[in-house]
């Protein structure tokens, strides 16, 4: 995987990412949740791909990103000719693309609640996302704990609780790590940054899936990252 900062004065970064391949358009590592789920799940998976980050909260962040989609949103997966700009429609994207992998449990019933569980995590958890924003570097425990914060934390503990009695076999979500995982990685950067308190078993669920060579690897690029988006961090909540 290369990894590549755009500058919109180098248009031969433009050309490479439409060669034929995968190239994947994410935001700062250390804040961008959404970009991180199917940047894990490719990485976890030994799918090849080329990164390029765009710096959210710059004057012309909006212009770069536009060069890839007109969502103004990452991430954006370039596959050849095609453009996918959805997280989840990303991941599904490739597990067809990739069916050996097995992205996805290949039980029957915890395919579909997998699938169940990351549309409720694609769609919902208002208080969550506005409240307790992804920030890896930083540490607040005790913040952002609003009423719809906590009722989210909740749902979140009963998501996880139910899929690892009746599939997980106490490791990760489905058993062996799969786009659910990936989903959920996000919320668990989140949980340490604001020091959210869980049960035993769910503290080791997060453990796990920080110890994973893909999440520890975004963790670290993550903490390497120098740019600051003024934005993102002075939506902290108080």
């Amino acid at each position: 995987m290369q990894t590549t900062i755009l500058d919109p004065s180098l248009t031969q970064t433009l050309a490479a990412a439409r060669e034929p391949g995968l190239t994947l358009i994410i935001g700062n590592k250390n804040y961008s949740s959404w970009s991180m789920r199917p940047w894990v799940a490719m990485t976890a998976f030994g799918i090849p791909f080329q990164e390029v980050r765009v710096l959210l909260d710059q004057s012309d962040t909006a212009t770069k990103i536009a060069e890839y989609s007109a969502c103004g949103r990452v991430p954006v997966l370039l596959a050849g000719e095609m453009t996918i700009w959805d997280s989840l429609a990303i991941c599904e994207y490739l597990a067809e693309q990739f069916p050996d992998k097995h992205m996805w449990p290949q039980d029957v019933a915890a395919r579909a609640m997998a699938r169940c569980v990351c549309a409720e995590m694609h769609s919902g958890f208002a208080g969550l996302r506005t409240d307790m924003s992804m920030n890896i570097k930083a540490k607040l425990p005790g913040r952002g704990r609003t009423a719809g914060a906590q009722a989210d934390i909740g749902r979140i503990s009963e998501i996880w609780e139910e899929c690892l009695s009746r599939f997980g076999h106490h490791q990760f979500l489905f058993g062996d790590f799969s786009i659910a995982d990936a989903y959920f990685a996000p919320v668990v950067m989140r949980f340490r940054t604001y020091g959210v308190s869980l049960a035993p078993a769910l503290n080791a669920y997060c453990e796990r899936v920080q110890a994973h060579p893909a999440v520890a690897r975004w963790i670290t690029d993550a903490l390497a990252e120098t740019e600051v988006a003024a934005k993102h961090d002075a939506e902290l909540p108080d």
